[in-house]
């Protein structure tokens, strides 16, 4: 594997290569999660046939945080980002710096917004300018990369929903954006980067986030479904953003006979924000 902390350095290795790659962009911190999402790049990296393989970015996207204290503390560890990237079989990483990926503030201009980045009223309501940033670096990773596919995971459904609206075509070809679903911890809690930073009484707190789904199951109708949900995300102590069940592409409302859709939620605990979803199934009568 190989790792490149240089673009230009990158940008040789990958013209050494005709055909197209398998990228799988994160910011780092990797964990369980993120290995899942490197092995099936690396499968269908094979499975295309192509020949640069996967390519994993590791960047901490400064433009997608709203919170200068976010961007700050959102932990770094390169040396053992690799290692896990070693371990699942990647064929190269990329870790360019800020200043190479934006060399200037014109460089790489904001995209225009899809529909489900801009109206849903999640995320995009909680985390002003969030989507704006996530769009305008994949945009840029894509440029870097020039992939045939790109994997992101079920975990930010919304994100995932973002990139697939905005990415259908890159450099005049098609680019096929795969998803992997969320890996959890043994008591339910999806995998984040930001679970290391919960303290141990939050952390302990967490476990009881997952029983939203089981709750919110149990509902005949979306409605019940949310209520369900947010209340058993209060007893956990969380700080509930938002919990709602919606169509899964548009993430818009569903109408009110509606007996399936996704159900999303964010929440504050101990000082840190999580993120969930799952689909959902009315229960029959």
């Amino acid at each position: 594997m190989r790792l490149h902390s240089s673009l230009g350095d990158f940008r040789a290795y990958r013209a050494s290569f005709e055909g197209g790659c398998v990228v799988v962009p994160t910011m780092g911190a990797l964990h369980a999660g993120h290995a899942a999402l490197i092995r099936a790049g690396v499968a269908l990296a094979r499975e295309r046939h192509l020949s640069a393989g996967c390519i994993v970015t590791v960047f901490v996207n400064p433009t997608q945080f709203n919170d200068p204290a976010d961007l700050e503390k959102y932990p770094r560890n390169l040396e053992a980002d690799a290692a896990l990237c070693r371990q699942a079989g990647a064929d190269c990483v990329l870790a360019p710096s800020v200043h190479e990926v934006y060399p200037k503030p014109d460089f790489a201009p904001m995209p225009s917004l899809p529909a489900v980045a801009a109206g849903p009223g999640l995320e995009e309501a909680s985390r002003p300018g969030h989507f704006q940033g996530v769009c305008q670096v994949v945009n840029r990773l894509f440029e870097i990369t020039g992939p045939r596919c790109a994997v992101f995971g079920e975990k930010d459904w919304q994100q995932l929903q973002v990139v697939r609206a905005m990415s259908p075509v890159w450099g005049g070809r098609p680019v096929e954006v795969a998803s992997v679903p969320t890996v959890r911890e043994p008591d339910g809690l999806a995998m984040s980067s930001r679970n290391a930073q919960l303290p141990p009484s939050a952390r302990r707190a967490a476990a009881g986030l997952a029983s939203a789904f089981v709750e919110a199951a149990k509902a005949k109708v979306w409605q019940d479904a949310e209520r369900a949900a947010a209340g058993a995300l209060g007893r956990t102590g969380a700080h509930v953003e938002y919990v709602a069940v919606r169509e899964p592409s548009t993430l818009m409302p569903l109408p009110p006979g509606a007996t399936e859709g996704r159900i999303l939620w964010a929440v504050r605990l101990g000082g840190v924000r999580l993120i969930d979803n799952a689909p959902w199934r009315a229960v029959s009568a």
